[in-house]
């Protein structure tokens, strides 16, 4: 939940939830994390880039973009007044960012083999009317309409799937956000699997 979330868009018993729930220091309303998800949280001086949290946004929206037009193959865009990536009516990428003395922090949620019926227990990032898609799912789509119904077409290997959206992601990043440019820094940069982490989490407990 960000800083200013209401619990209106939880569709559960806060005192008996399934799940988890914290208060980040993060903008934006109520999402979920969970195993399949690719979250990237870059720590950025935006002084070095633009002063500006609009632009900011836009450019990580537009990373996510690229990501899925120039691995997968799918087409997704923005839709005016709301934050995040979509495709069609499914948003695919959640975004919620901190930012104090223009240092830049939170960042984006990509779904990818993510198990979306969590998300059936809120209403993600307050928006009633839309629903919340991931990369594995729209592919299994794209197989079915191209007529591939038989099992070894279907299943891709979704096994590479983190690794292969997790590279792209870092790849698109730092075409923004070059690091080679010294005009354009990025203080720390880190894209990890949800579900990895809460197993580093499990080791170090």
């Amino acid at each position: 939940m960000g800083t200013g979330s209401s619990i209106e868009y939880l569709n559960f018993d806060i005192k008996n939830a399934p799940f988890d729930v914290y208060r980040t220091e993060r903008g934006g309303e109520v999402t979920y994390h969970g195993p399949g998800q690719l979250i990237m949280y870059p720590i950025i001086n935006l002084r070095n880039h633009k002063m500006d949290l609009h632009w900011y946004l836009r450019e990580l929206e537009e990373v996510a973009i690229r990501v899925l037009s120039s691995t997968f193959s799918i087409k997704a865009s923005r839709i005016e007044g709301l934050t995040g990536v979509w495709v069609g009516d499914q948003k695919l990428a959640a975004i919620g960012i901190k930012v104090s003395r223009w240092i830049a922090y939170h960042g984006l949620a990509l779904n990818v083999t993510t198990d979306l019926e969590p998300f059936n227990l809120i209403v993600p990032c307050g928006i009633r009317n839309r629903k919340v898609g991931s990369i594995k799912g729209l592919l299994g789509e794209a197989c079915l309409l191209n007529g591939h119904t038989d099992a070894k077409a279907h299943h891709f290997d979704y096994s590479q799937l983190i690794d292969t959206t997790s590279q792209s992601l870092i790849r698109e990043f730092l075409r923004s956000f070059s690091a080679s440019d010294p005009t354009k820094k990025c203080t720390h940069f880190g894209v990890f699997d949800e579900a990895n982490q809460k197993a580093d989490d499990r080791k170090r407990n």
